[in-house]
């Protein structure tokens, strides 16, 4: 370890502290092995101050209530303003700690964070209710109030983001909320608990706690005075938090994995930009994306031409340290990753799947440092590989060719997930048709991976339920009470048990 390590701390009750344990964990660049910072390594006794401190905030001081919704705007209006101050503070240090491009974070992440909490800032003053229209002279109001303390647990491939995802909406609504970010990739959230400090957060309406997942999200999980966890992650510890928090009935949104259909009809009259855009789907992040468009469906009669291109374009991707601007992907997050996904190609080709182009470790040079995985493309002649079934997270993409509409369709449903999809086609009936029919949460029609905080996103079947960005995600961060009103002066119409 050398001097210029950086030694963050957490943040909670307004204040940045230490683990009660006195513990610390250690960032790795992936890239390269470098030890870049040390963090806190919190325990359940550090989630409970921070739920106390939450419970505090929400119980104790007017922020949840109907007349601090413009204090709640502005508080995000200022994140926002201290991330795009620090742009590129934040995006180095996201670089470094997961191993993503510079080019993708600096230009993309970042700047999506910032917009993320100005647009929640633009609703702390819309969440409305509803007049019912009951038979007689009653007045039936049904309001939305917040929930009070809440939690996030999120994953590690897109730290900033998720970040904004989970706590911009959540204090729109007027909760106060603990989050723990994944212990692989905790530095930008330690950051933006400085530049939530800064913003003038009142002390305890945003807590977060950095740590093993088994342990403080388990804590979070189980606590008896957490109302709802946003949880983003693998369908499979999905499943886990879901049994845990089940025990105290919290409610739950929960965005988990996916194996995303991307669909080339022949008639898409530009077969450059879908082979692009499929090239952006599965390789951004290197794979390491829950909509990632990891099978890719092509019609029978443009598939040899659209191969041909595709592995041109594969071949010239560059591979390399997030740092360098010329890299277009980046590192595996850590070794266990990286061995993970190389075991899953070799799967496939055991199984069959014919390996097009890319399946090892890069270990050129200053690669050999860190965990880098060649673009990988198989061919696969049906569905049943495992590779063309599992979410594999990381740069491997299942190419496929397909007869007809209906074949696709029942081939693309044909999984546990339904994250995301894609269907690239000329025909605006087709394009409806084939999107009404996909199981997924989200279908793009000519794009490919791209979100917007203005609308929705989440999953169908095992890929989750509820939503994250948009209105919808701050709704759920609400709850509804029903007031009724008898506005007869006649005493009669009261109810009675006689």
């Amino acid at each position: 370890m050398t001097s210029d390590i950086k030694h963050y701390q957490m943040y909670i009750g307004g204040q940045f502290v230490d683990a009660l344990s006195g513990e610390r964990m250690s960032s790795v660049c992936p890239a390269d092995g470098k030890t870049i910072a040390t963090f806190p390594r919190g325990g359940p006794a550090d989630i409970d101050r921070a739920v106390k401190a939450a419970k505090e905030a929400f119980e104790n001081t007017s922020w949840g209530k109907n007349h601090a919704s413009d204090n709640r705007g502005e508080l995000l209006r200022n994140i926002a303003a201290g991330i795009r101050e620090r742009i590129d503070e934040l995006a180095e240090i996201e670089v470094l700690d997961s191993g993503k491009t510079i080019t993708d974070v600096s230009l993309v992440d970042v700047h999506y964070a910032a917009d993320c909490f100005e647009y929640y800032a633009n609703l702390a003053n819309q969440i409305y209710g509803e007049v019912i229209p009951v038979p007689g002279d009653v007045l039936d109001i049904a309001v939305r109030e917040p929930l009070g303390v809440c939690a996030a647990i999120v994953a590690w491939n897109y730290p900033i983001m998720f970040a904004a995802w989970k706590i911009a909406p959540c204090l729109a609504a007027g909760n106060t909320i603990v989050y723990k970010p994944s212990s692989e990739t905790s530095l930008s959230a330690l950051m933006l608990a400085q530049i939530i400090d800064e913003a003038g957060a009142p002390k305890g309406v945003v807590n977060i706690v950095t740590g093993p997942g088994g342990v403080i999200g388990k804590a979070l999980c189980e606590h008896d005075d957490i109302a709802k966890i946003s949880f983003t992650g693998s369908t499979e510890v999905g499943k886990k938090v879901m049994q845990m928090a089940s025990s105290t009935m919290k409610k739950l949104t929960m965005e988990l994995g996916g194996k995303s259909p991307n669909i080339v009809f022949d008639d898409f009259k530009n077969m450059e930009a879908a082979i692009g855009a499929a090239l952006l789907g599965i390789y951004f992040n290197a794979g390491q994306t829950c909509v990632a468009g990891s099978r890719l469906y092509v019609h029978e009669t443009v598939y040899d031409d659209f191969k041909e291109e595709l592995l041109r374009r594969v071949a010239l991707i560059p591979v390399g340290h997030g740092m360098d601007w010329n890299s277009r992907v980046g590192s595996i997050i850590n070794e266990s990753q990286m061995y993970s996904i190389l075991g899953l190609i070799e799967t496939g080709k055991q199984e069959g799947a014919r390996l097009l182009i890319g399946g090892s470790r890069l270990t050129e040079g200053d690669l050999a440092k860190g965990f880098f995985i060649e673009p990988t493309v198989f061919e696969c002649d049906h569905d049943d590989y495992t590779i063309a079934k599992n979410e594999i997270f990381g740069p491997v993409l299942c190419l496929m060719k397909f007869r007809d509409e209906e074949e696709v369709i029942r081939r693309a449903n044909n999984t546990i997930y339904g994250l995301a999809s894609a269907v690239w086609t000329n025909d605006v009936k087709r394009a409806f048709r084939v999107a009404k029919a996909l199981k997924a949460g989200q279908v793009w029609i000519n794009q490919y991976l791209v979100l917007s905080n203005f609308a929705p996103h989440g999953g169908y079947k095992q890929s989750g339920f509820g939503k994250d960005l948009s209105k919808y995600a701050i709704e759920s961060y609400t709850q509804i009470k029903n007031i009724y009103v008898e506005l007869c002066d006649d005493d009669s119409y009261i109810s009675t048990f006689e």
